[in-house]
């Protein structure tokens, strides 16, 4: 559990449920972590341990992304930079919820790029720089009312193959995460009653995934052992995908 010592890893969504168990995770192999979130993270970052810190971000700023990347990149460095903050807000097709629309993509698809941009000058200095973003199982198939939720995945899968090509000759892999429905509570919120036991049901494993599932994704991706591996979408769906 010695993997990432001496690494920085910027995880943003830090403080929700999969940011959490992802901080957890790496904490536990020995990373240094800049934890971001729109929301105070100095809790979580108190309790992993003295050589963690905090930041608030606002992704849906380009300005401050701007500003609060190299400001972390000059205090702790980044090696590994995880995109999983989101926004999950989904509507009918034929609503015209513009404001809704726009708030999706600036956080889902813009920020990401934003801060992978940002973290570009860190990530080449590290030697085995790496992103990963988390996507979802909304950005391969269609699901109904996600067609802002699923654009922004599907854009930022794509992303994540653009960075992966344009970056390899800088020793940096870019790879996305898609899950399935994962148990946090803000999903489940969407997902209880009827509708989660039906979507369940529509999994082949029969289940939602769990964070720390996606954490040990995360993990793998960054890892050393991974280095071969880049541009892919690792689909964490129980099967939902091929059916």
């Amino acid at each position: 559990m010695s993997e990432f010592i001496g690494l920085t890893v910027l995880i943003t969504g830090a403080a929700g449920g999969i940011g959490r168990a992802m901080a957890e995770g790496f904490a536990a192999a020995g990373a240094r972590l800049a934890l971001v979130d729109i929301n105070d993270a100095s809790a979580l970052a108190r309790d992993l341990g003295p050589d963690h810190r905090a930041f608030a971000l606002d992704l849906a700023d380009p300005d401050a992304i701007a500003r609060e990347v190299p400001r972390i990149g000059e205090a702790m460095g980044i090696d590994i930079l995880i995109n999983n903050a989101g926004l999950g807000i989904v509507f009918p097709a034929e609503t015209p919820r513009v404001e809704d629309w726009d708030a999706t993509m600036a956080v889902n698809l813009r920020a990401p790029w934003l801060m992978a941009s940002a973290a570009l000058p860190w990530l080449k200095r590290s030697g085995r720089g790496r992103v990963v973003n988390v996507s979802s199982q909304a950005g391969v198939i269609a699901i109904p009312e996600h067609a802002a939720y699923g654009a922004s995945k599907a854009g930022l899968n794509l992303l994540t193959k653009v960075l992966a090509v344009e970056w390899a000759g800088f020793g940096i892999t870019v790879n996305a995460i898609a899950p399935t429905v994962v148990e946090t509570p803000m999903a489940l919120v969407g997902w209880s009653g009827e509708k989660g036991e039906q979507a369940r049901r529509d999994i082949p494993v029969g289940r939602f995934a769990q964070p720390a599932e996606i954490a040990a994704a995360a993990r793998y991706l960054a890892s050393a052992e991974a280095g071969i591996v880049t541009g892919a979408v690792l689909m964490a769906d129980g099967g939902y995908s091929v059916r």
